[in-house]
């Protein structure tokens, strides 16, 4: 059995670290990179040439992009480009961004299924040369291009319905990792209505992961990002660990008022369970059983841990070769 290993990181550390820690990812051993793109945080359009200027075999994609903030035209061009400097590298994530996130700048997500459905459509026509229905004649690039994967993001049923209907991949965020069944059948029931099967996409078993050879400075960096991102999740997901997205609101005003030790303090502990999170050792067996469930694309994202280098290099040395022995 042949698993592929990705690494997913947050568009929130210094613009200069990307390089070196794309050059670790891929000593490492891992297949694929993906960097976010959330609003407001440095540009992973940016930081993503600078990763793939420094890796030779590595696969780097942002992770995700939406058509709300860059209209599809504009994402055709960036993956034409990002397609012909990398060699083939470069995969495109896409999604409807997070409602919280978008309203910040006065967007509303309206329809957020057909927008998606529509800019891959749009976004493959481009890149194909062809047509797209609504635009100009003169909308076309105007340079040669090839097809780029798209992977799609999302929670919600119908989103990974989708996805197993016309993606290459997908990059659900499970949580808790145990999800993957009910994930996969969601996927693969779209994946059937389009005469597809799962063996026809690339479906990453998405997991937040904390790893450090001091378990306690892995659950504060934890705690820190549910602290940010725990009140943009969906209630049903919270509620698997008891939790409402109001549990979270009180760590995330602490955390933007700038008191990071409180903010830590008031993350319920019950929410660290929806993650993978202690010393390597310590995530083999719930990993263990996302292979069981028909995992075959483990994917490790944020906070990775509080040395992402660390964390990274920890993963390669101690958990890729577990598996690679099976």
């Amino acid at each position: 059995m042949t698993l592929r290993w990705s690494i997913r990181v947050n568009n929130d550390a210094p613009g200069t670290s990307y390089p070196a820690l794309a050059c670790c990812v891929e000593a490492a051993g891992f297949d694929q990179l993906w960097v976010s793109h959330d609003l407001f945080w440095r540009s992973a359009l940016v930081l993503i040439p600078s990763m793939l200027a420094q890796t030779q075999r590595v696969a780097i994609g942002i992770g995700i992009a939406n058509p709300y903030t860059i209209h599809p035209a504009e994402l055709a061009m960036v993956a034409a480009t990002l397609d012909e400097l990398s060699n083939g590298r470069f995969r495109l994530g896409l999604g409807a961004g997070a409602a919280e996130f978008l309203q910040w700048v006065g967007i509303a997500q309206e329809k957020p299924l057909a927008a998606v459905r529509r800019a891959v459509t749009q976004i493959r026509r481009v890149l194909a040369g062809e047509p797209v229905p609504g635009w100009d004649a003169a909308a076309c690039l105007r340079f040669p291009a090839r097809p780029v994967p798209i992977y799609l993001g999302g929670f919600g049923p119908r989103m990974l319905q989708l996805a197993g209907e016309l993606a290459d991949g997908a990059l659900p965020l499970l949580l808790p990792p145990e999800r993957y069944a009910d994930v996969a059948a969601t996927v693969a029931e779209g994946a059937a209505r389009a005469g597809r099967s799962l063996d026809d996409l690339d479906l990453a078993a998405c997991v937040w992961c904390s790893v450090a050879e001091d378990r306690k400075a892995a659950e504060a960096a934890l705690r820190e990002k549910f602290a940010y991102y725990g009140p943009a999740f969906d209630a049903a997901t919270l509620a698997r660990v008891g939790l409402t997205p109001e549990d979270l609101l009180p760590a995330q005003h602490a955390l933007v008022a700038g008191d990071r030790e409180r903010a830590l303090r008031l993350v319920p502990s019950a929410v660290l369970d929806l993650a993978l999170v202690g010393r390597p050792p310590e995530l083999i067996p719930r990993l263990e059983q996302l292979v069981a469930l028909g995992a075959r694309h483990l994917s490790f994202g944020p906070p990775l841990g509080p040395d992402p280098v660390a964390a990274v290099t920890l993963l390669g040395r101690t958990v890729l070769p577990h598996f690679a022995q099976h």
